[in-house]
């Protein structure tokens, strides 16, 4: 109670708090919710072949989507890496430039 207190007292509203402590609430609860379900798959054999035929339909169904979309971030990826990269350079080259 005396770290919200804290936190509290140092800019954070109480219902930012009590927000963060039901969001913490709600995401343990969905945790244990999928651990129940995903234990109940198991055990059904049929269910699980079931949900992979679905799964695998839907996968062929919308493959264009799926790849597009991967090529789309691996490309954005890519620039990112090649903006980082001359970010660097530049940094580089005026730490060398106040060197000299």
């Amino acid at each position: 109670m005396k770290h919200a207190q804290h936190i509290a007292h140092h800019g954070l509203a109480r219902h930012e708090v009590s927000n963060t402590l039901i969001k913490g609430a709600v995401m343990s609860a969905g945790a244990q919710t999928g651990k129940t379900i995903m234990s109940k798959i198991t055990k059904h054999p049929l269910l699980l072949i079931g949900i992979g035929v679905v799964a695998g339909y839907y996968a062929h169904k919308y493959r264009k989507e799926i790849i597009s979309s991967v090529t789309s971030v691996g490309d954005k990826g890519k620039d990112f890496v090649l903006q980082q990269k001359e970010n660097l350079e530049d940094m580089v080259a005026e730490s060398k430039e106040d060197q000299e």
